[in-house]
């Protein structure tokens, strides 16, 4: 496949055009034409950039590309190690943030949700990144988060009663932990996200709705996971997800 063909059909099945976001998204680094395999991971960390030399891929698909605004532009160090391994192997990197995060059925939150087993119901939060939803059955709040840990295969902070009762339930993937007020607010038994602040504890504390942080990778793999999957099926492509362990 003709690596422009491919940026268009990423840019148009995850509506890059929606969304105002952080860091620019599609094609951030230009490599060679043509596109046989690709590598997909979350994160384009020097890791999955030397998986995909190894693994000859033409191209690296990600969550989290570069960048990002209000970082350091300037290409040294370890920045300048990255990018280099892309240009020498003339590898493509593709990026997609918020179009990634919100996708309705590729999305890290619409993926998240299948994943635990939750049936979402709304949308909530800054450009609808995140779902509002209901558990398949109440569950006591210790009884979730074991459920989620057993599901991610990680431990989670559960802040709030043990005991309380979760019906309906918020979440968004990552670092969306400044959502939790709005979270509150569309009424639910808990909210989920990848991190958690200081904040936070007061608020969960104050409000009574519970707040679980499940870990910025663990709850972003399941988007990248599920386009890999896609891409293979729509387009024949050799495509390999890449899951480089990170406990954050």
């Amino acid at each position: 496949m003709q690596r422009d063909e491919l940026r268009s059909y990423l840019d148009r099945l995850l509506e890059t055009e929606r969304y105002r976001d952080y860091c620019p998204n599609g094609l951030q680094v230009e490599g060679g034409a043509d596109i046989e395999r690709l590598v997909c991971g979350v994160t384009a960390s020097q890791a999955l950039l030397d998986e995909a030399v190894r693994r000859q891929a033409q191209a690296v698909v990600v969550h989290h590309g570069w960048f990002w605004r209000g970082e350091d532009g300037r290409v040294t160090g370890l920045r300048k190690r990255r990018l280099a391994t892309l240009l020498r192997h003339d590898i493509s990197l593709f990026a997609y943030h918020l179009p990634l995060d919100g996708h309705a059925e590729l999305g890290n939150n619409a993926r998240l949700g299948l994943h635990c087993g939750w049936q979402a119901e709304s949308r909530f939060g800054d450009q609808d990144i995140g779902i509002v939803g209901r558990l398949p059955a109440p569950a006591a709040l210790a009884s979730l988060a074991a459920a989620i840990e057993r599901s991610l295969g990680r431990q989670v902070l559960a802040i709030g009663d043990q005991e309380r009762s979760v019906t309906r339930i918020a979440w968004c993937s990552g670092g969306a932990q400044n959502m939790f007020e709005q979270a509150i607010a569309a009424g639910v038994d808990c909210y989920l996200s990848g991190e958690i602040s200081e904040q936070c504890t007061h608020l969960a504390r104050e409000s009574g709705v519970a707040y679980i942080a499940a870990g910025h990778h663990a709850t972003e793999r399941y988007g990248i996971a599920a386009l890999s999957a896609h891409l293979r099926e729509a387009l024949a492509l050799d495509c390999q997800f890449v899951d480089i362990d990170n406990p954050a």
